[in-house]
């Protein structure tokens, strides 16, 4: 008889980042399991719907409180939930602390708790305060807990008390997003063709203080090359990075559609990836530049699966944390050095082909299941 997975993520598709990204290629790749899924809706209507093959569950949220969405009624759809599925196993995508104390209270024994620890809860003072004993109380629940670099794990404190639980198991890039299609050559000479053969330096992601964004700004001051400097996507900071003093080759391109950012993602020649914190955990958006043969530029974060990802003079370059000339001086570099920019980019490229697909990914979390259903 086939298992069934009960995976618990905030959102899924088609609300995705970069957790919901994983819960949906696991939930449709996992094909030796039946996969559910019951997440937060986020236009406050309960639903109930199959998409490609995966029945998921949707929540109403009453309101949020420190990024944290709150529904009264998650504990009673949840047990429905629980009853109508019968899941042999239950994967927590962490963090997400609301729902913590309801799988320990809900859950019952005979079934497994996977929690994906994709990162630790960066909040400090109160908020952590009232947070840590739902954490220390999942954490002791789980049966297996699964990092997704090695790198991650030595500097994540919750963590280091169950270290026997712990298991890696990488995230994927879902290539076929990001391969060439109909057109997109055209689109990719109309770039470059519109920043007149300047060295195209590209960054897309969400608008908000740990993706040091404001150190790729500041780097524009120092930078000697001839190029343009991108910058993808919106946030609740775009007013501030745009207040930083700059010149006119740092352009702000606004939230990007899929086409778009894979055309932009082919036609760079450098991705700048200036994350600065642990709160970058792995670097998905990182990886998916390196399959487009971006060479990257990024920051030396403890603690954090970014150089994991990309590595040190092998894929691309590593700076030290948030050094905005260091940052300049490599940007810089690969303006400079066309060989060693297309020798990064080819390598990067291999890197993720080897070790981060969805493929590999699927196939890292199926052997930790057997281990856990065995």
């Amino acid at each position: 008889m086939t298992k069934t997975i009960l995976h618990i993520s905030k959102y899924y598709y088609p609300d995705l980042g970069g957790i919901e990204t994983v819960a949906m290629y696991l939930a449709e790749g996992m094909t030796a399991y039946r996969n559910v899924v019951i997440c937060f809706a986020t236009d406050g209507m309960y639903s109930e719907e199959d998409i490609h093959g995966v029945k998921v569950y949707r929540v109403p949220v009453n309101f949020s409180f420190m990024s944290q969405d709150v529904a009264f009624s998650y504990r009673k759809i949840l047990r429905q939930v629980l009853r109508q599925e019968c899941p042999d196993a239950v994967h927590v995508h962490c963090p997400n602390p609301f729902v913590y104390p309801l799988v320990c209270s809900c859950v019952g024994k005979e079934t497994k708790v996977v929690l994906h620890w994709h990162s630790d809860i960066l909040a400090k003072g109160l908020m952590y305060h009232l947070i840590r004993p739902f954490e220390a109380a999942i954490l002791r629940r789980a049966d297996i807990i699964i990092s997704t670099s090695p790198d991650y794990i030595p500097d994540s404190k919750p963590l280091q008390r169950y270290l026997d639980k712990v298991r890696i198991a990488q995230n994927g890039l879902i290539t076929e997003r990001f391969d060439l299609q109909s057109g997109d050559r055209k689109k990719i000479r109309q770039i470059r063709e519109r920043y007149k053969g300047k060295k195209i330096v590209f960054t897309c992601g969400r608008h908000i203080p740990y993706k040091g964004l404001d150190n790729l700004i500041k780097a524009d001051a120092y930078i000697q090359g001839n190029c343009v400097i991108l910058i993808g996507g919106k946030g609740p900071i775009d007013n501030e990075l745009k207040a930083i003093p700059c010149s006119d080759r740092v352009k702000f391109l606004g939230r990007l559609l899929d086409d778009t950012l894979r055309q932009y993602l082919h036609a760079a020649d450098i991705f700048a990836f200036p994350s600065n914190t642990k709160a970058e955990a792995f670097g998905i958006a990182l990886a998916e530049a390196m399959y487009c043969n971006c060479a990257p530029v990024s920051h030396s974060i403890e603690g954090s699966g970014v150089n994991w990802v990309s590595v040190d003079k092998e894929t691309g370059i590593v700076v030290p944390l948030n050094d905005v000339k260091g940052l300049a001086e490599a940007i810089d570099t690969l303006i400079a050095d066309d060989d060693l920019r297309l020798r990064y980019a080819e390598a990067a490229r291999q890197r993720i082909i080897e070790n981060f697909t969805m493929e590999k990914a699927v196939a890292a979390m199926n052997s930790i299941y057997e281990e856990v259903l065995a």
